[in-house]
């Protein structure tokens, strides 16, 4: 399987189970790895065959911009299912980043990882 990947996608979004959170909002950023058979656009080079990134970014900011959660794994299985909605995508690898994460010590990042794939 080929793979297409998006990184550092940013939004912002009002997740949390915070209250300060749900309010202010915060800067959440997204990692995306698609699996995908990029073998018929290639030879064709034919955009119609792939996924257009440019629209899963889109979605996908639009899904952290969107209705509030709780938690990051809940926003994850969301952006994954965006994403799973492109025919051409198998798989989909997606990485929430929430780098100002409540948390009372010193920290760089929190990042919850999942993986999901047609069934």
């Amino acid at each position: 399987m080929d793979r297409v990947a998006l990184r550092g996608l940013k939004a912002r979004g009002h997740h949390g189970v915070f209250q300060k959170e749900r309010e202010e909002g915060q800067t959440f950023i997204v990692d995306l790895t698609l699996g995908l058979d990029t073998r018929p656009a290639a030879a064709d080079d034919d955009l119609a065959k792939t996924v257009h990134y440019g629209i899963v970014a889109e979605e996908v900011v639009a899904v952290v911009e969107g209705e509030p959660v709780d938690l990051i794994e809940t926003l994850a299985e969301r952006i994954a299912q965006t994403c799973l909605k492109h025919d051409e995508v198998h798989e989909v690898e997606v990485c929430v980043h929430k780098p100002d994460a409540p948390i009372t010590v010193p920290f760089d990042d929190v990042t919850v990882t999942i993986i999901r794939s047609r069934v």
